[in-house]
């Protein structure tokens, strides 16, 4: 009667499983050992784990097989030792269970034994196949710290890069398109307003085509808060702390400005003004951002009529003079789009706006050299603090005290590295006016023209564009006044001058200057003249 026997395989990783040819090989030799000793091959049982682990899929499945025919006496063909597992505990246990189970071990690499020599021998070899694994791995270690050190990321690419070979390099991180980009407009749009907090990028992130479906099943607050921290994007690399490796400039290329990452952790820890709530969608786009005459924001609901609903918005605070009345949508909505219309600055004025902004983009060109001067005297201060915080955590006695220097030194270290990047910056040539603010001074011109999008990110982007602060709506009277957003109160001021006759300041220096404008009616040109010191305007 021929001998029962399975046969287990295994690799160590669901990489080795795809690329590699491991477990094919390991079962064709033990399908050649079963012919030689006449055996029938029950069946395969194979594992893509660890070496180390006890618990493993196909190894709980051969075991539950074995219990099951245990009166077979089945035979357990491993191609190796190592196979079996890559340590002696491990192997100890596994050997145990499988002998439990009704099963005993026989591979074509050795011969297993009950005597005290053939133990002697197994057990030198499962210590060897340990020391192996460990040997194996600390030698990993040290050359994925030794890449860290060099600036090289050494763990699996976030969203947004991904690896590629590179003849010097390596293995090296460069941008993978569109989420790079994607990534940069969330973290550029948090920064600058656009958006309030994570639950806004969520919603936009869901609705970009560009961001992989596949992903959109897993995007979550966390998921966005974990990406707005990863320094990796600024271009450092800042491994977790049981690497040993302090932050430093990192060999690939960034998506965002150091600044910029900076700016967004300082409002990650800050209470956001606008907060993100899940309930504003396309139907009501003022929600929690207009608010009732007792200071709350309006809600909004859907109310059902005879043949169909309708839209409201309304105060649902009690005690409050509104509570339970409602505003119709269209109503509410007309009146916002009138005012919006009564923001829109006359066309002389944006004219007069971008002249201002374009003498002070001018000027900001012309301080770079002077601002490079002040960022190394910068950089040398915090050079001198670092230096002395070392000094005194050598002679420091206290582990707490220690502690502090060096989260100390750690944040002097970041600071320098983002003066560093501004000294960098101050050297490049800036792009040219108008492509840089055309956009900008299109929405200027007509704000509007972003409540008119079918995008919510847009029309929320209005709001904290063109106002400071919610705007207050009081039934059957309307808007109150609105504090606007800095730009257009600076067109506000200007409004009902007469072009042709005023004279407009110019802070040019102490002495008289002249200067020629056009004149925006009949395209001549009209002087300005500053007043002499002390004069009044």
């Amino acid at each position: 009667m021929k001998t029962m026997a399975v046969i287990y395989v295994r690799v160590s990783s669901q990489k080795q499983l795809k690329e590699g040819d491991g477990l094919a090989s390991q079962q064709a030799r033990c399908e050649e050992f079963a012919r030689n000793r006449n055996y029938i091959i029950s069946k395969i049982f194979k594992d893509d784990a660890s070496g180390s682990l006890i618990n493993r899929p196909g190894m709980k499945a051969m075991l539950a097989f074995l219990r099951g025919n245990r009166k077979h006496n089945p035979v357990v063909i491993i191609d190796d030792i190592s196979r079996l597992a890559r340590g002696l505990e491990a192997h100890l246990q596994l050997r145990a269970d499988i002998a439990k189970a009704g099963g005993r071990l026989e591979s074509p690499s050795i011969e297993f034994g009950e005597d005290s020599d053939s133990k002697l021998v197994e057990n030198l070899l499962a210590s060897v196949s340990q020391h192996q694994r460990q040997k194996n791995g600390e030698q990993t270690r040290n050359r994925m710290r030794g890449r860290l050190l060099n600036g090289h990321w050494s763990f699996k690419a976030p969203i947004g890069y991904k690896f590629v070979r590179h003849a010097e390099h390596g293995k090296h991180l460069v941008r993978d398109e569109p989420m790079a980009s994607l990534i940069a407009e969330i973290f550029e749009g948090y920064a600058s307003g656009r958006f309030s907090g994570q639950a806004e990028i969520v919603r936009y992130l869901e609705n970009n085509p560009g961001w992989p479906r596949e992903r959109r099943n897993h995007l979550t607050v966390e998921r966005v808060t974990e990406i707005l921290t990863r320094v990796l994007y600024a271009g450092y690399i800042d491994p977790p702390p049981a690497w040993e490796v302090s932050m430093r400039p990192g060999k690939h290329e960034a998506i965002i400005s150091l600044a910029t990452f900076n700016t967004v952790q300082e409002k990650m820890k800050a209470n956001a003004k606008v907060p993100a709530r899940k309930d504003i969608n396309t139907e009501f786009p003022l929600r929690n951002f207009v608010t009732c005459e007792c200071g709350t924001p309006y809600t909004a609901c859907w109310a059902r009529g005879r043949s169909q609903s309708y839209p409201y918005y309304l105060c649902q605070t009690k005690g409050c003079a509104s509570y339970g009345k409602s505003i119709r949508r269209e109503k509410l909505e007309a009146e916002f789009e009138e005012l919006l219309t009564q923001l829109c600055p006359k066309p002389e004025l944006v004219e007069l706006a971008a002249t201002l902004f374009r003498d002070l983009w001018d000027a900001r060109v012309a301080q770079q050299e002077d601002d490079r001067t002040r960022l190394r005297q910068e950089v040398t201060r915090i050079e001198r603090q670092i230096e002395q915080l070392v000094d005194r955590i050598i002679n420091a006695d206290s582990p707490a005290l220690t502690s502090a220097y060096e989260n100390r030194v750690r944040s002097l270290e970041t600071e320098k590295a983002e003066i560093a990047e501004k000294m960098s910056n101050c050297g490049r040539v800036l792009p040219e006016f108008d492509d840089h603010f055309r956009t900008a001074l299109e929405f200027l011109k007509n704000p509007k023209t972003l409540w008119y999008s079918k995008a919510l990110e847009d029309k929320r982007a209005l709001l904290k564009l063109a106002f400071a602060d919610k705007i207050t709506y009081k039934r059957n009277e309307g808007f109150r006044t609105a504090e606007t957003a800095a730009p257009f109160r600076v067109c506000a001021g200007f409004t009902g001058l007469d072009f042709d006759k005023s004279e407009m300041v110019r802070a040019v220096g102490i002495e008289p200057t002249l200067l020629a404008e056009p004149d925006f009616e009949s395209g001549a040109s009209t002087s300005f003249t500053t007043p002499a010191s002390g004069s009044g305007l």
